[in-house]
């Protein structure tokens, strides 16, 4: 089992922005020359091969009922059920676009529902989306189909709904349980309430269940947040998830209502990472990178034993090799070559798929050297090690030559004890684990050439 080695003060060193590499290139680097038709001819290719990967589908669902003022996320306001009707109704018409250039007999592996808050939809709503979706592809009967919910406003019927859908994953937002923190950040959720849905799920007989934490959160203390990572084991989620809270108002507005003086200050904020993740640990979860944490028995537990893990836009998967399509606006598609991502605003959404054009907004098309640069971050984000030489065997490379720029930048974190590098290995220390993100920027070409203006979270 992986331990990790909190030093606070290398992690004051080294903290700073950085991507989160939920994709290579990073969102930022998406741009609007990359049309509908550059996605189509790639969907086209992909559906054309000899050897075509399973799918993987995820479903934008924006709409939620009430703000959460640190939330980063696309959504929209709104208790209006007929837009939220309509909605439903073009997320339809672009399954039924995608499906006549898909090779629909192949398996889907993997399905997400997130949003927003997906739940938002009521029980009927749910069932009807979700009969759509396993009637319009080949669902494999091992698919991994997560939903993310909102306990708020939900009952034992909305979980029905996705259960008799064939929804076997659940993740569910908590954030914090102290009564002055959620009143803080607008949303007020007891912990009874948790608890009940929690049984719910188990009832309903989901074979997983995921937690969302957040650090950073105004008023928040190591010792009253301990609380809460008490209380949440407790309730023992299969997974967690510790995020740390980015405040951003100038790319969010609504961060705006909560006061940077309510804030903790950053060092306040590492000392409760530090007291988390002891607690966790200390509990029995694996650490499995950044801020996700399982079950020793979990499947991503043994992904990441296996060197089986991978990273998507829903972050840590075990889900690797399936072509990613993305539904609803903002979504974003990764298949062969390509990333897309879709329109934003709804009237726009709507009118591509009228005139049954794929609703793509930007993306980019990989060269040889992103699709290389992909690799070597995703495995060192999932692996904590390179194998230099296996990568000089699937991509025709010498590995020190390639990378000559981005090893001699790391000099300076093996020095830091971060890292060791041997002629053929590139091993991440426990030490360097929760700095794995500074680690893969020295791998990111684009920072490398200083072509990177993207305004990210904060590394730690």
């Amino acid at each position: 089992m992986f331990e990790i080695d909190f030093d606070i003060e290398l992690i004051k060193k080294y903290d700073q922005p950085g991507p989160r590499y939920t994709s290579y290139p990073t969102a930022p680097h998406f741009h609007e020359g990359f049309t509908a038709d550059n996605y189509l001819d790639e969907i086209v290719r992909t559906n054309t091969e000899a050897v075509k990967p399973p799918l993987s589908l995820y479903f934008h669902l924006p709409f939620c009922d009430t703000l959460c003022y640190f939330c980063g996320c696309n959504m929209i306001i709104t208790r209006n059920r007929d837009r939220i009707k309509e909605y439903i109704k073009y997320v339809k018409n672009e399954i039924d676009l995608l499906r006549t250039f898909l090779d629909v007999d192949r398996p889907v592996t993997q399905l997400h529902w997130g949003g927003g808050t997906p739940t938002h939809l009521d029980p009927d709503e749910i069932y009807d989306l979700v009969s759509y979706i396993n009637k319009s592809f080949k669902i494999d009967p091992s698919v991994e189909a997560g939903c993310e919910i909102d306990p708020r406003g939900l009952t034992k019927e909305h979980l029905e709904a996705l259960r008799s859908g064939g929804f076997n994953r659940i993740s569910m937002g908590v954030q914090d349980i102290n009564p002055t923190v959620q009143k803080a950040v607008n949303r007020i959720q007891p912990e009874e309430m948790t608890r009940q849905v929690v049984q719910w799920v188990r009832e309903l007989g989901f074979t997983s269940i995921n937690l969302d934490l957040m650090y950073g959160l105004p008023f928040q203390t190591k010792e009253e947040f301990i609380k809460t990572v008490k209380t949440t084991v407790d309730i023992s989620p299969d997974r967690l998830a510790v995020f740390n809270y980015a405040h951003v108002p100038w790319m969010k507005k609504h961060m705006g209502l909560i006061k940077p003086e309510d804030l903790p200050k950053p060092e306040e904020k590492l000392h409760i990472l530090g007291a988390t993740i002891e607690e966790l640990v200390g509990a029995g979860y694996v650490f499995i990178g950044m801020d996700h944490f399982a079950k020793p028995d979990d499947e991503m537990a043994i992904a990441l034993r296996d060197k089986k893990l991978y990273r998507n836009f829903q972050g840590y998967s075990t889900n690797a090799g399936a072509d990613l399509y993305g539904m609803g606006i903002t979504s974003i598609s990764q298949i062969g070559r390509v990333y897309a991502q879709n329109l934003k605003k709804e009237k726009e959404y709507f009118d591509s798929l009228n005139d049954e054009k794929l609703p793509v907004n930007k993306g980019i098309y990989l060269t040889d050297d992103d699709l290389l640069r992909r690799d070597v971050i995703t495995r060192v984000m999932c692996d904590f090690e390179l194998d230099f030489k296996a990568f000089e065997t699937q991509y025709k490379i010498n590995f020190n030559d390639y990378f000559a720029n981005s090893l001699n930048n790391l000099k300076v974190m093996e020095a830091d004890g971060l890292l060791k590098i041997t002629p053929d290995k590139l091993e991440v220390s426990n030490k360097g684990r929760l700095l794995i993100r500074n680690i893969a920027m020295r791998f990111d070409g684009f920072i490398e050439r200083k072509e990177d203006q993207g305004r990210y979270s904060r590394t730690v």
